[in-house]
């Protein structure tokens, strides 16, 4: 009998790694339905707020998601409605410029402006690299096909998960109070009350944190949408849609979204130095408003993240899964700050 026992645990220990396998396989095999699902639930999160303060104007449940997504849509109808014609507008008048730029500029222009940034360059140096940037283009036109390809391609499974996602936001809206009744179920009794509470914690922090960060993003984008027709800059619409989504990363979305701002107001023919300091002392002014005025009433009952955690738990959320890894990331954090306050400390303390 002893003699089986190596080959017993061996066949086990196989048998595990193999299961092992393949979950990971599975888990990445599904990852974009995981991401999907994940996506719809933090977004059902940050609706939850709303959808419960509706119910306690003595709404009916499904009454009340049905206004909340109603409204969502009709809000993001709207924007869509005024934003997208000035941006195709300004888009088209972009390259106007550009094409204009093009055809009423020659060879011998573009060499005297290099020239004259550039004083030791010489007519060889700037023929030879224009050749090998012709011959690279001509060698990988099929790659560069492809990858045009694929970003299309991109968009439109992008678009499409934007519907799955939809879908699944108004899904787990509506049946929230059911999903976590049946997450409470699985608990054992005696712990239910206080996982409750916890738990109620973590997705009032979540949703709160969403409806902020939103808010957040929507002030910003209206307010540099002002600012920026007032001034002139180019093109304000997409520049106010750019702030606008810049808003939605948390702790440095704002400053990176105004360096391009000021940035795009530097370019010749489209901007001024007088209209990019213009707009530099502006989004200053901003920050200095919203982290210190705006922020901390719209944020006040989220849960309070330090700085530090902040720029790890955004730098590894973004590691992982990109744009979204890095939203995702602040809530996560503030939920496991929320355990270890309320679960980890208290046990600690008892010891």
């Amino acid at each position: 009998m002893k003699l089986h026992n190596p080959f017993r645990i061996a066949f086990i220990g196989t048998l595990g790694v193999g299961l092992g396998l393949l979950l990971i396989g599975s888990v990445q095999t599904l990852s974009t339905i995981l991401l999907y699902i994940g996506t719809a639930l933090f977004l059902s999160l940050g609706l939850e707020p709303v959808v419960a303060w509706l119910t306690r104007r003595r709404l009916p449940r499904w009454s009340a998601v049905l206004v909340t997504v109603l409204g969502v849509l009709a809000i993001f109808a709207g924007i869509v409605w005024m934003v997208v014609p000035i941006i195709v507008s300004q888009v088209s008048q972009l390259v106007e410029e550009v094409t204009r730029f093009l055809q009423s500029t020659s060879w011998q222009d573009v060499k005297n402006w290099i020239h004259s940034t550039f004083p030791g360059i010489q007519d060889s140096t700037i023929d030879d690299t224009v050749t090998n940037v012709q011959d690279w283009a001509l060698s990988n036109w099929g790659n560069i096909t492809g990858g045009v390809i694929n970003a299309s391609l991109a968009f439109l499974g992008g678009l499409t998960g934007a519907f799955i996602v939809l879908i699944l936001t108004i899904y787990f809206t509506a049946s929230t109070p059911n999903l976590k009744a049946a997450v409470y179920s699985l608990v054992p009794a005696s712990r239910r009350p206080r996982f409750i509470e916890l738990s109620e914690q973590i997705t009032d922090s979540v949703g709160y944190y969403v409806m902020g960060q939103v808010s957040l993003g929507v002030i910003n984008g209206v307010l540099s949408a002002i600012f920026l027709t007032i001034i002139q800059a180019p093109f304000p619409a997409v520049l106010a849609v750019i702030a606008f989504f810049f808003s939605l990363i948390p702790l440095v979305g704002t400053l990176t979204g105004s360096v391009i701002i000021v940035l795009t107001c530097l370019i010749p023919g489209l901007g001024s130095p007088t209209t990019a300091l213009t707009a530099a002392i502006w989004y200053v002014i901003y920050m200095q408003l919203e982290a210190y005025l705006v922020s901390p009433r719209i944020m006040s009952r989220a849960v309070a993240v330090p700085g530090a955690v902040v720029v790890i738990a955004a730098l590894a959320g973004g590691s992982l899964l990109g744009l979204l890894g890095a939203l995702v990331a602040i809530p996560v954090a503030a939920s496991i700050l929320i355990i270890y306050r309320q679960v980890i400390v208290p046990r600690m303390n008892e010891r």
